[in-house]
């Protein structure tokens, strides 16, 4: 029989997008701001110091061809190894090509904004994402993920605006995304309902719940849409570590939930891969019937995880109403439940994989408000907010759909126990 041709593989679809972007760059962007007056972006790393003048064509024009190089090198057979470095400095690239291509001419940009504010959007995402490890290590499928944390959101602001509370606010929240967590594991672990039917029925009774919680109770008391002047958690600073240059204001100058998040991810890495409880988790995750086998309780195990990530998702939602906005709207989590699935898929069920899959859709939802501040002008007209709104959307279905690979998880994930 004749051998079977092989299609375009994943590899050299990512090479061909790099040599195309590359060429895109150098025949119509480097020319359009080398044209008569150059143009500079001025990138501002410290306050109160001069920014950086950087001439953006000669700049991009050497991550192009960095970016041809690194296509080419990646489609050769015996350039295997270069050409995946070369691949890795290309996407980290992306980012100051960007922020260099649109700042261009316009107001110093500080590259210290452009990190720290991608790292506190993703913070729902991140969080969104760790409970979606707690549940699916232990054999449960949580795409109730966008319920709890709508949950999360509306009867933590609720709470807030009933008592002028806002941290009890707060734990009001985490309480009722582990309590609606607890439904989804009745009827997932106990009736052995589908999984997916589960959380869909979560999903949808968090959002009439909510919408009728806002409509009867939020709005009469004139705090639905920030009119009274409400307050969100308090910004605060590490002593010490929040005055080193660049570092500090990105990663110890904060709000209480965002600096919950990353204690999170750090905490969850050593739970899942450091600690027996960890090790009996991915054990009843993978393989429930051998874990039982050496007295480990299946239901017990998979209800307490999906508990732990009904709390971290409602903590997700206090972030959208309590230390964003300040309010509560019908739907306001707008899909990050499911964006969070697509950051643990993308960071392959563990924390830190997961962390950076959530601050990619950061990045792009932080781009987005920037191309708006910098009045970004595409085709000779500004850019349409409508297209900036759904980069988010846009970019979680290419990684998901070309860039990630094959990405399995837990074996037994979604499969009833049955003793």
């Amino acid at each position: 029989m004749p051998k079977r041709r092989r299609g375009i593989t994943r590899r050299q679809a990512i090479a061909g997008f790099f040599i195309l972007i590359g060429l895109l760059m150098l025949v119509a962007l480097v020319p359009q701001l080398g044209a008569e007056t150059p143009l500079v972006t001025r990138l501002l790393f410290i306050a109160r110091q001069p920014p950086l003048q950087v001439p953006a064509a000669p700049v991009l024009t050497v991550i192009a061809v960095v970016y041809m190089i690194a296509g080419s090198a990646a489609l050769v057979p015996r350039a295997q190894m270069i050409g995946t470095w070369l691949l890795w400095l290309s996407a980290t690239l992306l980012f100051p090509a960007i922020l260099i291509a649109a700042a261009a001419g316009k107001q110093p940009t500080s590259v210290v904004t452009m990190i720290s504010d991608p790292m506190r959007l993703s913070t729902p995402v991140a969080l969104g994402a760790l409970a979606g490890i707690y549940a699916e290590r232990s054999g449960v499928v949580n795409i109730a993920i966008e319920g709890m944390m709508l949950i999360g959101a509306g009867f933590g602001f609720a709470a807030f605006a009933g008592t002028g509370n806002i941290w009890l606010g707060a734990a009001v929240a985490v309480i009722l995304g582990g309590l609606i967590a607890l439904l989804h594991g009745l009827l997932s672990i106990s009736f052995k309902t589908d999984q997916i039917i589960s959380g869909t029925v979560i999903n949808i009774l968090a959002i009439g719940v909510t919408g009728y919680l806002r409509r009867q109770y939020i709005v009469p008391l004139g705090m639905a849409n920030n009119t009274s002047g409400v307050l969100t958690l308090p910004e605060f600073a590490i002593p010490g570590l929040s005055d080193i240059p660049i570092i500090g204001p990105i990663f110890f100058v904060g709000k209480p939930i965002f600096f919950a998040m990353l204690v999170l991810v750090v905490v969850t890495h050593v739970v899942l891969f450091s600690t027996r409880w960890g090790l009996r988790m991915r054990a009843v995750g993978e393989n429930p019937h051998a874990a039982a086998t050496v007295g480990i309780n299946v239901s017990r195990t998979r209800y307490i995880n999906i508990a732990i990530s009904g709390m971290i998702a409602g903590l997700g939602g206090a972030w959208l109403s309590l230390e964003k906005v300040g309010s509560f709207e019908d739907g306001m989590t707008a899909g990050k439940g499911f964006i969070a699935l697509a950051a643990m898929i993308f960071g392959k069920w563990t924390p830190f994989g997961s962390l950076g899959g959530a601050m990619l859709f950061g990045f792009s939802e932080s781009l987005g408000i920037r191309f708006q501040i910098l009045k970004v002008e595409l085709f000779g007209g500004p850019v349409p907010i409508q297209f900036l709104q759904m980069l988010p959307y846009v970019l979680t279905i290419v990684v998901l759909a070309g860039l990630i690979g094959r990405s399995v998880g837990p074996a037994a994930a979604g499969k009833p126990y049955e003793k």
